[in-house]
């Protein structure tokens, strides 16, 4: 018998996982998705390092499933496609007054987070992005977070906007540069975060702004991340689209630069796309053992934060 091997979200499912989700949609067919995704996450013991359930990533792997013809889900939402959903954003009132200088001009500079309860600073986030970023904006799936920058010596306005969710699957250059195997990169993926979005509006010409956020959200992100989730990332990363920019900012941060990606995206299964969108990759340690970490059987939910902040 031919083992089925299906990947998501940083993990494998075997045949018997695969026969198990089948069963489970068959005999529960009148539970919605999402209810069906929680279930599944249970009997698939699919949950973060602080223990809640991963439903919201097996729900974007029941969608897939469906798509490819394995499972069939009464109930699936109308956009009828696997991966994040674009949002309807509402229009607020968005000052474009040229804003110029230096970041130590507007500095303090401070980082709003942006939760789901907070229906007006969503909107914004989602405007922003939905008009001044290239890739647009979708509903991110999984654990993820996102900031407003607000400067006290501009009341009212946001200079910028960024995201971090749910890392890349594979990325050779990455995956050779901790050096882990199979096993403990599907144990803890979870423990990297991605940049997802980053965007300054055009209006907003600051030297030095886009370095400077990138260095505070190093500082904020791991205890925003552990007081949501429970636990503290080892590991950020991002992809630059080299066609279109240098990663100037990154490097200005301290990132790494380890290469480019193959130019995929990660629901490119059939390698169709191969080399039409290469990315520069760069990765930001936040501890000075997080290779070590991200290979170890057992990672610490919580990183020292004296060791954090030295290496920061």
């Amino acid at each position: 018998m031919v083992q089925q091997i299906v990947e998501s979200s940083g993990r494998s499912f075997a045949t018997d996982e695969i026969n198990l989700i089948r069963q489970t949609v068959k005999t529960f067919s009148n539970l919605s998705l999402t209810e069906l995704s929680k279930t599944l996450s249970e009997l698939l013991d699919w949950k973060r390092p602080n223990g809640k359930l991963k439903y919201e990533e097996c729900r974007v792997l029941l969608e897939r499933l469906h798509a490819d013809g394995i499972i069939s889900i009464p109930k699936l939402r109308s956009s009828g496609s696997p991966g994040p959903r674009k949002a309807n954003t509402a229009a607020f009132a968005e000052d474009e007054t040229p804003v110029a200088g230096s970041a130590g001009q507007f500095e303090p500079l401070s980082l709003k987070l942006v939760q789901a309860a907070d229906r007006e600073l969503a909107s914004i986030f989602k405007q922003l992005i939905a008009r001044w970023h290239y890739l647009g904006y979708k509903v991110p799936f999984g654990a993820h977070l996102r900031y407003l920058v607000e400067s006290d010596k501009l009341p009212g306005r946001y200079l910028a906007c960024f995201q971090f969710s749910s890392p890349a699957l594979k990325m050779a250059p990455r995956d050779a540069w901790i050096g882990w195997s199979a096993e403990e990169q599907k144990r803890n993926l979870q423990f990297i975060v991605s940049n997802s979005r980053f965007l300054i509006p055009p209006y907003v010409s600051v030297r030095g702004l886009a370095s400077k956020i990138l260095s505070l959200a190093a500082h904020r992100l791991p205890d925003d991340w552990e007081r949501l989730y429970g636990y503290r990332p080892l590991l950020l990363e991002t992809l630059v689209e080299r066609a279109r920019y240098s990663g100037t900012c990154y490097k200005a941060a301290n990132w790494i630069h380890l290469g480019c990606t193959q130019g995929r995206g990660r629901m490119d299964r059939d390698h169709a796309a191969h080399g039409q969108s290469i990315k520069d990759i760069f990765i930001y340690p936040l501890s000075h053992h997080a290779q070590a970490q991200l290979r170890s059987a057992v990672v610490p939910v919580f990183v020292d934060e004296e060791e954090q902040d030295a290496f920061i």
